[in-house]
């Protein structure tokens, strides 16, 4: 048996990660693919839990790895209440928090979940979630809006947005907490984040109507025209939440959440096709201009990252947009895993204390 003594497991809408790292070596990674069909006989996301930690359980003992000597496994953290940037032990009210979301359902919010349930299956690990969605590090003046009582709120792809940041910093040789840097995370949802010192100091929020849309976000929508849509009948209040967060963007849009689909439909001469793609990232383009605005125009580099950064066409057109703004770099993929692993590294190491949900 090989053994080894970090477990990332990262659940997505059809897919469950799973990586095997000995500290810094990546020893195995596969993503196991789950058919529509599959899924279809889950009530709600909270019932796939059992059915992926089966999973995982049975690929860790195909290939012959040791649970013996796992002392952490770790996952994405969920929509739950405002939290500091880091990592936290999955305790019950985590565990509370993420089925009774107070933001939203979404298939992030199993993460810790899925971590536990494996962990249970183990003699020595602890589970735990890193850099959650909800990290809140805005500054008051970015909170305020025009309606009494509404709030904006920090939603975004923390994990990778802040593994983007260091590892930019990394490689040029400088700190992450020294740097100015605007990071614009596509996929799903898109989200853009003004990054002060190692703080984001304001960014859109990028679940549920706020920003540029993406793959399945509506993005940010003409209230009046929503208010209409509120209390015209034509629609439930769960197909309108699904418009906003799920079922709008290019999936609402054009039908589908390929980009490479929607790329060859472009190239086979689809007008609507690159119009809508074109819109999204101008969109983001846009938002970049604003978090430069934010920063007073002091910026060390632009990141680009996400899935969606892999595609040529959505760059070049940002690019053309925002490369005289400051240095831009591009980072493609969601980089989850790798971030998720290097923060239960600094764990293990002492580099990083663990912090209480609470």
């Amino acid at each position: 048996m090989t053994t080894f003594n970090i477990l990332v497991v990262n659940p997505k809408d059809q897919e469950t990660q799973i990586a095997v790292y000995d500290n810094y070596k990546l020893r195995y990674m596969i993503g196991r693919k789950h058919t529509k069909e599959e899924l279809a006989g889950f009530d709600s996301i909270y019932d796939q839990v059992t059915f992926r930690k089966d999973i995982v359980l049975k690929e860790l003992a195909n290939n012959q790895f040791s649970l013996e000597d796992i002392l952490i496994v770790i996952s994405r953290g969920g929509l739950v209440h405002p939290v500091e940037s880091g990592v936290y032990e999955v305790n019950e009210q985590l565990k509370y928090d993420l089925i009774h979301s107070p933001v939203g359902e979404d298939i992030i919010n199993i993460g810790g979940l899925l971590a536990t349930a494996v962990a249970a299956e183990t003699p020595n690990a602890r589970a735990m979630i890193a850099d959650p969605t909800v990290v809140d590090e805005l500054e008051d003046i970015a909170r305020i809006t025009g309606a009494p009582g509404i709030e904006r709120k920090s939603i975004f792809h923390a994990l990778n947005q802040k593994a983007m940041g260091n590892l930019h910093a990394e490689t040029h040789k400088l700190k992450y907490e020294d740097l100015n840097l605007i990071i614009a995370h596509m996929g799903n949802g898109t989200t853009v984040g003004a990054h002060r010192k190692g703080r984001v100091i304001d960014v859109n929020q990028g679940f549920a109507g706020d920003g540029p849309f993406s793959l399945v976000r509506a993005g940010t929508l003409p209230l009046g025209d929503v208010v209409e849509l509120c209390f015209s009948g034509m629609k439930t209040k769960e197909q309108i939440e699904c418009l906003i967060t799920h079922c709008g963007g290019l999936n609402g849009l054009l039908g589908t959440t390929s980009i490479n689909e929607i790329e060859a439909r472009i190239k086979n001469g689809d007008q609507q096709a690159r119009l809508v793609v074109e819109a999204m990232s101008y969109q983001v383009a846009k938002c970049i201009g604003e978090m430069f605005a934010v920063l007073k125009g002091d910026v060390d580099a632009i990141l680009i990252t996400g899935e969606l950064a892999h595609s040529d066409f959505i760059v070049k057109f940002i690019l053309d947009h925002v490369e005289k703004l400051a240095p831009t770099f591009i980072y493609a993929g969601d980089n989850e895993i790798k971030a998720m692993a290097a923060n239960a590294i600094r764990v293990i190491k002492g580099e990083m204390k663990v912090k209480n949900y609470s």
